[in-house]
């Protein structure tokens, strides 16, 4: 069994509604157990700017699937939820669950990177996963309050 963070995001529709309905798709999933969930916060978008503020949280949950696996389910919720992939990279979506870490995996393989290749340059992911355990260290990268404390100094 692996402790896995997943990153959550909305920003269109009713964000609070399709997080929630998000997190208990997750929990129906089989080889999964939904540990914990941080708070939702309310956030500014990322790389693409022109779009509506989004609602993040990050849930810890109890896996037996590889990683890989786990994509797949994640990404599979995301259609359940109306998720589509047109449209600008980092732009506006109904969903949107990220594989941030699992157990002290590391994977780079086509279309899977664990820890999730920009975890570490971004507030609304580092500060949910130091709400949920301070500390968490992300491998190759070192701990959750050490890197949020380097974003938060620029």
């Amino acid at each position: 069994m692996a402790l896995a963070y997943v990153g959550l995001g909305s920003n269109l529709g009713d964000r609070e509604r399709t997080l929630r309905r998000a997190l208990e798709l997750l929990a129906d999933l089989p080889g999964v157990d939904l540990v914990t969930v941080s708070r939702f916060r309310d956030t500014d978008p990322v790389g693409y700017e022109d779009q509506p503020r989004f609602l993040n949280a990050v849930a810890a949950l109890e896996t037996t699937l590889p990683p890989r696996e786990l994509l797949d389910r994640l990404l599979a919720v995301e259609r359940e939820l109306g998720r589509t992939r047109g449209g600008p990279r980092f732009g506006p979506r109904t969903i949107d669950l990220d594989l941030l870490l699992h157990g002290d995996r590391v994977v780079d393989e086509p279309g899977l990177t664990v820890p999730h290749p920009r975890l570490h340059e971004r507030a609304f992911v580092l500060e949910p996963l130091a709400e949920l355990d301070p500390h968490l260290v992300v491998p190759g990268r070192g701990p959750v309050e050490a890197l949020l404390a380097e974003i938060h100094s620029r």
